[in-house]
């Protein structure tokens, strides 16, 4: 029996997100979503898209060790549990590679001693990935266990991109530089952007904006990263759901010596407390969006420092860039949020820029332009798939010899 599926896990903080996956046809299996990790209102929600069935689990899960062990418990009950033959490998997203890690990587000890270096540059997510993997070996000791790395795909930035202006030596030392995250979204939307043009990656000239919660612009040319907006960590860049974003690095010196803050309180504000949320006490665009026709003040300026800060990034990789063929829109609200994209955009026609507003208004689920036609620089909405992005790595690397 050809052993043809992989098993995408991303382990959160107090989450883990899966998908099982054929990779004859890049068909889903099942998908589904653990989270709540460790409080008494734990959830599963699991689909086996082979049956269309659906179940939920309520009630505490204590770790992560629990929380896969259940995983893998729903898909046994499918037929698709972790024992079977067809299974190639699992796949993992990390968030953090640093610059050791430019590709997808087969895990053994060495490598996750690796990973658990990176803990004090991704302190935030690279020990839930490591609780992943490490239980996953520990059902599965005899799989392949690839890692798929968010900063591999940023590690092509010239040093001029990826360097911060302080002393080489203390940046060396302590591992400070530009690393970039969200890069298995940037790189599959990039590529499926050129698709969408007919051409080769390798021809196109690409400015991704994945705008989630998280929030990152990337260059992209000929099919590799010149340059990103997220940084050493993904607070640098974007204004984002609950993240500040760039900021004068001086506003924390004055927030711990005139506001009597710690750098702990520091930290929590900038990360959690700050962005959209932080501006009008919302991190939904929806919900702000309402609060606009609503005639909200207070959510139209954070709108309108979003967008300020979004332009000031497509304008400037545009320069990076020197020729742009196309600015692609994605993640939950690239791909959703209509005036997000129009606002973006507009007063750019001198770049080349427009969305055509009928185009712009449809709601569909695939990859698709939104510009004018004729328009010099293509404005497309592609819907990112970090999921099948980790399993085709994975599989490309171990699938021939699983």
């Amino acid at each position: 029996m050809s052993r043809t599926r992989v098993l995408v896990l991303n382990s959160g903080s107090s989450s883990v997100k899966y998908q099982l996956l054929d990779m004859r046809d890049s068909s889903r299996l099942a998908v589904g979503l653990v989270e709540r990790i460790g409080e008494q209102t734990s959830r599963l929600k699991h689909s086996c898209l082979t049956t269309g069935g659906t179940r939920e689990l309520n009630g505490p899960i204590a770790d992560h060790e629990a929380a896969l062990k259940t995983v893998a418990e729903e898909l046994a009950k499918d037929g698709l549990g972790l024992d079977s033959p067809e299974l190639a490998a699992i796949g993992h997203r990390v968030v953090h590679g640093g610059m050791f890690f430019t590709e997808p990587t087969v895990i053994d000890d060495e490598v996750l001693a690796e990973i658990e270096r990176l803990i004090p540059v991704a302190p935030l997510h690279n020990p839930a990935n490591l609780t992943g993997i490490r239980t996953a070996r520990a059902l599965r000791p005899d799989l392949p266990q690839v890692a798929v790395f968010d900063t591999a795909f940023h590690t092509t930035m010239p040093e001029s991109a990826a360097r911060y202006a302080i002393d080489p030596k203390i940046a060396d030392r302590h591992r400070i530089r530009r690393y970039g995250f969200h890069g298995t979204s940037h790189a599959y939307v990039s590529r499926e952007t050129a698709r969408l043009l007919g051409k080769a990656p390798e021809e196109v000239n690409v400015i991704v904006l994945h705008l989630g919660n998280g929030a990152s612009a990337s260059a992209v040319a000929g099919g590799k990263c010149v340059d990103t907006s997220m940084g050493l960590t993904p607070l640098e860049g974007l204004v984002m759901g609950t993240r500040s974003g760039d900021l004068d690095p001086a506003v924390i010196f004055h927030l711990a010596r005139v506001g009597g803050m710690s750098m702990d309180e520091i930290d929590t504000l900038l990360n959690k407390r700050s962005g959209l949320f932080g501006l009008c006490g919302d991190n939904d665009m929806r919900e702000i969006r309402r609060r606009i026709d609503a005639g909200d003040e207070e959510a139209g300026l954070a709108f309108d420092i979003y967008i300020h800060r979004l332009k000031k990034y497509i304008g400037a990789y545009y320069a990076v860039l020197g020729r742009v063929d196309a600015v692609a829109f994605t993640a939950g609200v690239g791909e959703n949020a209509a005036p997000v994209r129009e606002a973006a955009v507009a007063g750019l026609e001198g770049l080349g820029l427009a969305v055509d507003p009928e185009r712009n208004a449809v709601r569909a689920d695939g990859a698709r332009l939104i510009s004018p036609a004729g328009a010099r620089v293509a404005v497309a909405v592609v819907p990112t798939d970090e999921e099948l992005e980790i399993a085709t790595q994975t599989y490309a690397l171990v699938g021939n010899n699983s």
